[in-house]
């Protein structure tokens, strides 16, 4: 009998729990799923046999700690933050982890216990980090391996709405963590290589300096700059190359209009707005626009932000009822972010026959003797519906195979570490083909700068 403990079934974790059903009796698992919310668990595994479905207080140590201590591996999909309990319970009781979140610095602290009792705590095991991690890496490892050298080294992701999903004048809706939407990019400023020059982009430039981009079949997209692409010089071991830079891709139009919520300051999520739960969007919309005494709000924006009145982004705004007069919003003590977040969700979550679609794009330059070549890798995932999403997909299926490969024996390097080794990449890479997740690849003339020379 092989033990998991799923801590966490929210909506990223359908696919993950429904892969774990169809190989429950094969593998001969044991699966606890423990939650607050146990709906989405019940819908998925229903009374499956193999399932124990709990709601119990998961941050009361003494209950993790039993919890976790009756199993054999650890799928927290917790929020990033609640990992470090898990983690050190897992150690402690000498029990294999898996999660899709970034690695923190306190998690990486515990290495050295992880590697000594012989366990594998594999992180960035989602989309994004994760796909990304593996399919990058197997080309990267690839050309390497032909005598290349890599040069550039450009990589792009985007949860969107599938064409036929598609509704509104934003082109997008929520596909996973709509607070996740609403403060991307904050905290720092994004950091990337191109054509030999270090690149800087503050938080209140990010959303128009934006690049397009073409996936086959799909047309054009636009993609601005993630917060640190520099940290994967060491990752990915592209310590020479002159361009590197991650990204994430919108729809064509997206970026300018979303950058007027970021200079109006309503992504802010650091203090509290007074009486915000008696506000209306139009309130909102106000407080961050000059008094005038003859002058409506929608005329304030439009000067303070220069927009003309028949510009396709005034429509997205008000597309999204922002000068509302009417209905309050009802968020007590909210931040404007909560609040923008409120109003956003009204009108861009999922419906129930809505399809949402992963796009991932990466481009490798590399140079084999004296020539310059560049390969093209793109990825598109459909979901099915509301539940089983291509998020859904996309994270949950990747952290339910590499548990298996863990509890097989098939990955067995001891180690806090994320999925960027042969050992690691390839069965998973394979395992996800048969579930419609597969990169299209094809070799293209050598787009870019000359390399050899720096340029500005």
């Amino acid at each position: 009998m092989k033990k998991i403990l799923l801590i966490g079934s929210g909506k990223s974790t359908s696919s993950l729990m429904a892969y774990l059903k169809d190989h429950a009796e094969k593998e001969n698992l044991e699966v606890s799923i423990v939650d607050k919310n146990l709906s989405l668990a019940r819908k998925v595994v229903g009374n499956d046999k193999h399932f124990n479905l709990k709601t119990v207080d998961i941050f009361d140590d003494t209950v993790r700690g039993e919890l976790i201590k009756d199993t054999d591996l650890v799928i927290s999909m917790l929020p990033a933050r609640f990992h470090l309990p898990v983690a050190r319970d897992a150690v402690k009781y000498g029990k294999h982890m898996v999660t899709a979140s970034y690695i923190s610095d306190e998690l990486k602290a515990l290495n050295e216990q992880v590697v000594a009792k012989n366990l594998v705590f594999m992180n960035e095991i989602g989309l994004d980090p994760g796909i990304d991690h593996m399919s990058a890496m197997r080309i990267i490892d690839r050309i390497k391996a032909s005598g290349g050298k890599m040069k550039l080294f450009e990589s792009f992701t985007g949860g969107l709405v599938a064409p036929e999903s598609d509704d509104n004048l934003w082109h997008y809706k929520f596909t996973w963590n709509p607070r996740n939407v609403v403060v991307a990019g904050q905290g720092g400023v994004a950091k990337f290589l191109h054509a030999g020059q270090y690149k800087y982009i503050p938080y209140q430039k990010l959303f128009r300096r934006t690049e397009f981009l073409d996936i086959d079949g799909y047309g054009r997209f636009e993609a601005y700059p993630n917060r640190d692409s520099l940290k994967y010089q060491d990752i990915y071991g592209l310590q020479d190359v002159t361009t590197l830079y991650r990204g994430t891709i919108r729809r064509v139009g997206y970026s300018r209009a979303w950058n007027v919520f970021v200079q109006l300051g309503m992504t802010d999520d650091s203090y509290i707005m007074e009486n915000s739960e008696n506000m209306t969007k139009r309130d909102f919309v106000n407080s961050f626009l000059a008094f005038s005494p003859s002058d409506s709000v929608e005329l304030k924006l439009r000067q303070y932000m220069k927009i003309d009145q028949d510009d396709e982004l005034w429509l997205k705004l008000e597309e999204l009822d922002l000068f509302d007069g009417e209905t309050k919003i009802g968020l007590k003590d909210a931040t404007p972010a909560k609040i923008l977040q409120k109003i956003l969700e009204d009108k861009w979550t999922l419906k129930p026959a809505d399809k949402d679609m992963i796009v991932m794009y990466h481009k490798f330059g590399y140079k084999i003797g004296n020539d310059f070549k560049q390969i093209d890798s793109q990825l598109v995932v459909k979901g099915e519906d509301q539940v089983y999403t291509a998020m859904a997909k996309t994270v949950g299926l990747p952290v339910a195979i590499a548990s298996l490969q863990i509890l097989n024996g098939k990955i067995k390097t001891p180690g806090v570490q994320l999925p960027i080794t042969k050992e690691v990449y390839e069965p998973i890479l394979q395992e996800l083909e048969k579930y419609g997740i597969e990169f299209a690849d094809k070799d293209v003339p050598f787009q870019c700068y000359n390399p050899n020379k720096v340029t500005g």
